[in-house]
């Protein structure tokens, strides 16, 4: 049975991790007959939102890992302790925290800096040729993790492709359903909720992401 590595990035939309795109995730790994563990960085979330009012709240401090437990339902672990030998490939939600606590991109754009414990795992599973999955933003990570004009998406937005490509990436457009493969990266990207009107969109495009990560052999 495969074993995937999910690195989440707190819980909820506009702070962390997307909860839909997480969940589907979570179960779409379980539907095709693989197991997951979910990690995240143990530090302090850039900022904290309110989902009611979508309004930044200055009075309040979040951790990210403790955050994401509550999509993990407990069972996480810090991601200083994912091995990407113990796992047989790498996949990241989306949700506004993949570019605000994995990485800067959200507030520096193309001079975007990776979290260092995220960035030395996410380079293992790709140095050791090991399939990953980025949906909606994460893959502005994925820019600074691979570079060298690999294919990635978000979608088609030309202001955040025009970013990622300053990375070093090469955005492809791609519609909510579909997905992009990397063939020599083993990278498969999808645009999730940056496209997704509807939970049902995002989905179509999630389940294709991890089936099509986890035949990679």
């Amino acid at each position: 049975m495969k074993k995937v590595a999910v690195i989440l990035s707190g819980c909820g939309v506009f702070d962390g991790s997307e909860i839909y795109e997480s969940v589907i995730t979570l179960l779409a790994i379980r539907q095709q007959g693989a197991q997951y563990q979910c990690f995240a960085p143990d530090k302090n979330q850039l900022q904290v939102v309110n989902h009611l009012t979508g309004e930044v709240d200055d009075t309040q401090q979040r951790n990210v890992l403790v955050e994401a437990a509550r999509i993990a339902r407990g069972e996480i672990k810090p991601v200083t302790e994912c091995n990407a030998e113990d796992f047989d490939a790498l996949i990241l939600p989306g949700g506004f925290g993949a570019a605000k606590n994995l990485c800067t991109f959200a507030v520096d754009g193309a001079q975007s800096q990776p979290d260092e414990s995220v960035l030395r795992v996410c380079k293992a599973f790709a140095d050791a040729g090991k399939p990953a999955g980025y949906a909606c933003i994460a893959p502005a990570l994925a820019a600074s993790v691979y570079g060298n004009s690999t294919k990635l998406t978000i979608g088609n937005d030309a202001d955040t492709a025009q970013g990622i490509n300053a990375l070093g990436a090469e955005h492809v457009e791609c519609a909510v359903e579909d997905i992009v493969v990397d063939s020599q990266a083993r990278l498969v990207t999808t645009p999730a909720y940056m496209l997704a009107t509807d939970i049902l969109q995002a989905q179509a495009g999630l389940n294709k992401m991890v089936e099509t990560v986890l035949a990679m052999d």
